[in-house]
């Protein structure tokens, strides 16, 4: 019985070690500056076209306004080729210099209104009333890129 109890201390030990993280942060793998903000969408998969069509006369003139003023430093969209199977379908990201890029303030906003306009602003306004109808957003995260040392 207890050569039983031990070999079970033993088996159950080893597997204790493998569960154990032994990584550090910044000893044994570095975390970006930058930030990517992910947002994870289900898009129905008849709508997709009708939603990027969206996105291409809103979301993307706004990112490349925000680019242009230098507040974020690239965006992009990711489609599944298979865009029935899983939570989601569609991807956005938008990369961020830091943490501090994120945060909103006035300055920002005033630039960005000041590019985008009250027409814009409208026209968006119109047009992502219709995203509920074709689109649910299932996520949202702040990424940072791991790299190991």
């Amino acid at each position: 019985m207890k050569l039983r109890q031990l070999l079970a201390v033993f088996f159950l030990t080893g597997f204790m070690g493998v569960a154990v993280a032994d990584l550090e942060p910044w000893k044994d793998y570095d975390l970006s500056e930058g930030v990517t903000n992910v947002t994870t969408v289900k898009v129905d998969s008849n709508m997709i076209d009708k939603y990027l069509e969206g996105l291409s006369k809103t979301w993307a003139p706004a990112n490349e306004i925000a680019k242009e003023l230098g507040q974020i430093e690239n965006y992009w969209i990711h489609v599944s080729q298979l865009p029935n199977s899983g939570e989601f379908n569609v991807v956005l990201g938008v990369d961020f210099a830091n943490s501090e890029a994120l945060q909103p303030t006035k300055a920002r906003y005033d630039a960005f209104m000041k590019e985008w306009g009250e027409a814009n602003q409208a026209m968006s306004d119109e047009m992502v009333m219709t995203y509920p109808d074709i689109r649910e957003i299932v996520g949202e995260y702040n990424m940072r890129v791991v790299t190991f040392k």
